[in-house]
Parts: C-alpha cells; structure tokens; sequence
C-alpha cells in the first residue's frame, strides 16, 4: 500500500501561481511513477502530468505543457506540482497518484490521494 496526501491546492487569480505537493508514505516511493491528475464539475478526470520514478520520463498534457511543472524528491517522499500562468480552466480538484506501470495510462495508476481544490478565480 502506498498512501497520498496532497497539500497547496487554494484560490488564486487568473494568471497567478500555485504549487500542490503529495507526500507519500508506505511501500517504496522510488519505486513508483508518480502522476497528477485533476477533475473539474461535470468532466471527466484528466492526468496532466506524469514523472517516472527516477525522474528521466515527463509527460505532460497539451492543457498544461509550458505552464506547469512535475518534479519529485525521492529522499523526502514527495513530488509536486508547480502551476503557473492560472487560468479559470485550471479550476479542478487535483489529485497525485502511484503506479508501478506506464505513467502515461491513466488505468494502471493503483494509488490516489484524496485531492486538493484548486479555484482561478477571474
């Protein structure tokens, strides 16, 4: 078992920044990929960005690419999301997960945080 927790989601204006962390905890966090996806009402949920677990493979989603960042830090049980240049479509709930499979499938990811509520207000 691999637990999530995510932290940092907020409300923020159009154009401004925020930074979403997962810590993790359990079995071996090096040995897993580790992706971010998101939720907004009456959509279905989006991964968005996707590192692997030695940080050699990322992947994001043309929604995303150019604005925002996956990173990890293998010794602290963390990867994180830098987001910049917000905008009023960012406004989701976003959620880390684990998997020991490809990281850009989003049905072979097994661990899920919770999520955090990100709102770009404009």
């Amino acid at each position: 078992q691999v637990q999530l927790v995510e932290s940092g989601g907020g409300l923020v204006q159009v154009g401004g920044s925020l930074r979403l962390s997962c810590a993790a905890s359990g079995r071996t966090f090096s040995n897993y990929g580790m992706g971010w996806f998101r939720q907004a009402p009456g959509k279905e949920r989006e991964l968005i960005a996707a590192i692997s677990w030695s940080a050699a493979t990322i992947h994001y989603a043309d929604s995303v690419k150019g604005r925002f960042t996956i990173s990890r830090d293998n010794a602290k049980n963390t990867v994180s999301l830098q987001m910049n240049s917000l905008k009023p479509e960012d406004t989701a709930v976003y959620s880390c997960a684990a998997t020991r499979s490809s990281i850009w499938t989003p049905a072979w990811y097994d661990y899920w945080g919770e999520g955090t509520q990100v709102t770009v207000s404009s």
